[in-house]
C-alpha cells in the first residue's frame, strides 16, 4: 500500500523543466523531469524568449515520464523554428518520442485562433452567391445559344434529328402527365364554379359562374396547371436521366465521338414537350370545364345546354388561341429548364438529386414569370 502511494507521488517529485543553454549559435534545451498534462508543465515561448540562435538542440537526458504535454511542447518548438527559419534537431531524444513527431505535420505558420470577422464572412458569402449567379447566367445563355443554334440547323434540314426519339418523349409525356392533369384540372374547375357560385347566387347572377370558369380556365389556369404537372413529372424525369448519363459520362463519350449532345438529346425533348403541351393545356381546358359544369348543374341548376350556349358566347377564338401560345411556350421552359439542370449537374448522385429538384423549381419560376409577361403584353395589345 505505501509502495503504491509513493509511485503515484513519484511524477510530483521531480517537475517539469525545461532549461535554456545558450551557446554562441547554438541554444541548448536541456528537458527534465515528469511531463504530464495534469501537472504544471514549461510554455515553449516562454522558455526560448528572444532568442536570437540559428541552432535549436534538445537534451532530454534527465527526462523521466512523459505523455501529449510534451509532444505539444515539442510541436510548438517544431513550428516556432519552421517559422523562423531555425534549424532543430531532436536526435538526442528518445526514439519513440521522435517516431510521434515524424507522423505529425509540421504548420509553418500556424493560423490565428481570434474572433472572425463576421462582416468579412458576409462578404466573402454575398460575394460567393454574386459569382455563382453570373456563372449560372453564362451557363444558361451558353446552353440557349446552342439550343437556338440547333433548332436552326434542324430547320434547314443540316443536320440528322432522330424523330423517334421525339415520338417516345411525347408518349411518355403525355403517359405520365395525363391522369395527373385529368384530376387536377376537374377539381380546379369545380372549386372556381364553387366559390364564384356562392357570392353569385347572393345577386342572382348566377349564370356569370360560366364566364368566370371559361374564361379563367382558358386564358390562364388550364395552361398553368398542366405546365405545373408536366414540370414536375416530365422536366425533373428530363433531370434524372440527363445527371445519370452526365454522372455515368456517358455525354462525354457522346463528345468524345463527336455528337453533339445538344442535338441528340435535349432537340428531341425540347420538340416532344413543346408538341404536347398545347394538347394538354387543351384537354385541362375540357376538364376544367367540365367541373365548371358540374357545379353549375348541381348547385345553381343551370342546364347543360345553357351552360354550353353562355361559354361559346362568352369564349372566342383569342382566348383559346392566347392559352394554346402560353402553353407552347411554357413547353418549351420546361424541357429547356430539365435538360439544363441536367447537362450541368455535378458527378455524383447528390448532384442528379439537386439536378432534378432545382429543375422543378426554376420551371415553375420560369413559368410564372412568362405568364405575367404574356398578361402584359395581351393587356397591351387588346386581347
Amino acid at each position: 500500500m505505501n509502495s503504491s502511494i509513493s509511485s503515484r507521488t513519484t511524477p510530483s517529485a521531480v517537475p517539469a523543466s525545461a532549461v535554456l543553454e545558450v551557446n554562441g549559435e547554438e541554444c541548448i534545451i536541456h528537458i527534465r523531469g515528469h511531463w504530464l498534462l495534469n501537472s504544471s508543465v514549461p510554455s515553449w515561448h516562454k522558455t526560448i524568449k528572444n532568442n536570437t540562435a540559428t541552432i535549436i538542440k534538445i537534451l532530454a537526458e534527465d527526462l523521466k515520464t512523459w505523455d501529449t504535454a510534451l509532444v505539444l511542447f515539442l510541436i510548438h518548438g517544431r513550428t516556432w523554428c519552421l517559422a523562423k527559419k531555425k534549424k532543430l534537431e531532436i536526435t538526442a531524444l528518445p526514439e519513440n518520442l521522435q517516431l510521434i513527431l515524424s507522423h505529425i505535420e509540421a504548420e509553418p505558420h500556424p493560423k490565428a485562433r481570434g474572433k472572425r470577422d463576421s462582416s468579412f464572412d458576409l462578404r466573402c458569402a454575398i460575394g460567393g452567391k454574386v459569382l455563382e449567379f453570373f456563372s449560372g447566367m453564362r451557363e444558361a445563355a451558353e446552353f440557349l445559344g446552342n439550343c437556338a443554334i440547333g433548332l436552326f440547323q434542324m430547320i434547314r434540314g443540316r443536320q440528322k434529328f432522330r424523330w423517334i426519339d421525339c415520338f417516345v418523349e411525347m408518349q411518355q409525356c403525355w403517359s405520365s402527365s395525363l391522369p395527373i392533369v385529368s384530376f387536377i384540372s376537374f377539381l380546379v374547375g369545380v372549386i372556381l364554379a364553387f366559390q364564384a357560385a356562392i357570392q353569385l347566387q347572393r345577386y342572382g347572377a348566377g349564370i356569370l359562374v360560366v364566364d368566370l370558369v371559361s374564361l379563367s380556365i382558358v386564358r390562364e389556369m388550364g395552361p398553368i396547371m398542366a405546365a405545373i404537372v408536366v414540370a414536375g413529372g416530365t422536366g425533373a424525369g428530363f433531370a434524372a436521366q440527363l445527371g445519370n448519363m452526365k454522372v455515368d459520362e456517358e455525354i462525354d463519350a457522346l463528345q468524345t465521338l463527336g455528337i453533339s449532345e445538344i442535338n441528340f438529346l435535349v432537340l428531341p425533348r425540347l420538340l416532344a414537350v413543346a408538341i404536347m403541351m398545347p394538347i394538354l393545356a387543351i384537354y385541362s381546358d375540357v376538364l376544367g370545364i367540365l367541373g365548371g359544369m358540374y357545379i353549375s348543374a348541381t348547385m345553381l341548376h343551370i342546364p347543360i345546354a345553357v351552360y354550353f350556349n353562355e361559354m361559346q358566347n362568352r369564349l372566342s377564338f383569342t382566348d383559346v388561341s392566347s392559352g394554346i401560345t402560353k402553353s407552347f411556350i411554357f413547353g418549351m421552359i420546361i424541357a429547356l429548364a430539365g435538360c439544363m439542370r441536367g447537362i450541368h449537374c455535378e458527378r455524383n448522385t447528390a448532384g442528379v438529386g439537386h439536378a432534378t429538384s432545382s429543375a422543378v423549381v426554376t420551371s415553375i419560376m420560369m413559368i410564372i414569370l412568362a405568364d405575367a409577361i404574356f398578361s402584359v403584353i395581351y393587356n397591351t395589345l387588346g386581347i
